[in-house]
């Protein structure tokens, strides 16, 4: 699969921790366009990538590294509106090493380039920040150049055969002429068209 190199992930780690900055309280228990996630599961996951995505990076593996950042239920930290967006912090600033992006490492348990681990913390975190923003009822404005490199990561992705276990669900069409958001997500095998119930 051809990934990019070097994106500066910085500016979308941003956008995320204001996306978390403006998620009330009443709505934790809220879903989310991640059927298997509230709101509470879906921030318990992006502060898990974001510790293993640091890590692969810095090329520090061990636990943090060597397991899914799957969330156990509503078990985010008390703190969790300070420590999120400092691991987000820390995500960007690790993937601006140059080093990050060479050599083998570690995410998710999977030995893989650190090229494509950078792509991966790329799409997790433009696909993750839709998903929070459509969930809480925020506007989304997404890293431009974050947004063009998950693109064409998912786009390759979906040209390759999926099957159990894959990380993305089918993908959901979009008009060719929709928007490159709306692309990405339709990729990632969500319905950019998704809603909260509870706004309906």
């Amino acid at each position: 699969m051809a990934v990019m190199s070097l994106v500066d992930l910085e500016a979308q780690a941003q956008v995320v921790s204001r996306l978390v900055a403006g998620v009330p309280d009443s709505g934790l228990a809220g879903p989310t366009p991640c059927p298997e996630y509230a709101v509470a599961d879906l921030l318990d996951h992006i502060k898990g990538l974001a510790i293993a995505f640091r890590d692969a990076a810095r090329k520090d593996l061990g636990p943090t590294t060597d397991t899914a950042p799957v969330p156990a239920g509503l078990s985010l930290p008390a703190a969790w509106r300070e420590e999120l967006p400092r691991l987000l912090g820390e995500l960007g600033e690790a993937w601006k090493d140059p080093s990050a992006w060479t050599g083998m490492t570690r995410a998710g348990g999977v030995d893989l380039p650190g090229e494509i681990a950078g792509a991966v913390a790329v799409d997790e975190l433009l696909i993750h920040g839709w998903d929070l923003a459509r969930a809480t009822g925020q506007e989304y404005v997404p890293d431009g150049a974050a947004l063009r490199a998950a693109h064409a990561f998912l786009l390759a992705a979906a040209q390759e055969e999926r099957g159990e276990g894959d990380i993305f669900g089918p993908v959901v069409p979009v008009p060719d002429d929709a928007p490159l958001l709306e692309q990405a997500v339709g990729l990632s095998g969500r319905d950019p068209g998704w809603t909260s119930p509870r706004s309906s």
